[in-house]
């Protein structure tokens, strides 16, 4: 998906989305389930979140939503995180759950009960793009960073088609998931 129509249509989504003020995730998270009618708890990731490892989860369960994240980095990364798993949710993206081994480590009261899941390990499909743009425009819009010029677009654009960005890279476009 192009950057600016992926750009455009996360902003569509995330206007939808009355932001807190002053901003917090954990904020966020409470008015989401509110508005939503359902449970949305926010847990640490088992750790240490190794390579191969996902850094941030979202799980859907029967009784309600599991927000997943690893405690062992700073706290803008950590909340980049869960911004990016409320992206997922928010566009309400789909994955089934087929090896339920994933989640042995985590504390959930019946992992049987989870309906889907979308771990945070890949970054080059379309749903882990839109997650990571949903992130990136929250923080921005709180202020948290600095929302990218035109030039830094491009450039990172570049960057990232000439392989030179590393896709796990926060602010890349594109290519982060």
């Amino acid at each position: 998906m192009h950057w600016r129509r992926l750009r455009r249509r996360c902003r569509r989504v995330i206007d939808a989305i009355p932001l807190p003020e002053p901003f917090s995730a954990q904020e966020l998270c409470a008015r989401l389930a509110t508005d939503r009618d359902r449970p949305l708890r926010l847990m640490t990731l088992p750790t240490p979140t190794g390579l191969g490892m996902p850094t941030g989860m979202w799980l859907a369960t029967e009784e309600g939503d599991y927000v997943f994240y690893d405690a062992q980095t700073s706290p803008l990364h950590q909340e980049h995180i869960i911004l990016h798993e409320i992206g997922h949710l928010v566009c309400d993206h789909r994955m089934a759950v087929e090896d339920q081994r994933l989640f042995r480590h985590i504390d959930i009261e019946d992992p049987r009960s989870i309906r889907q899941a979308l771990g945070r390990t890949r970054y080059s499909d379309r749903q882990e793009q839109e997650a990571e743009m949903i992130a990136s425009l929250i923080l921005e819009g709180a202020g948290r960073v600095p929302a990218p010029t035109l030039l830094s677009g491009m450039l990172g654009g570049l960057e990232s088609g000439m392989g030179l960005r590393d896709a796990r890279h926060p602010g890349a476009p594109c290519s982060p998931g």
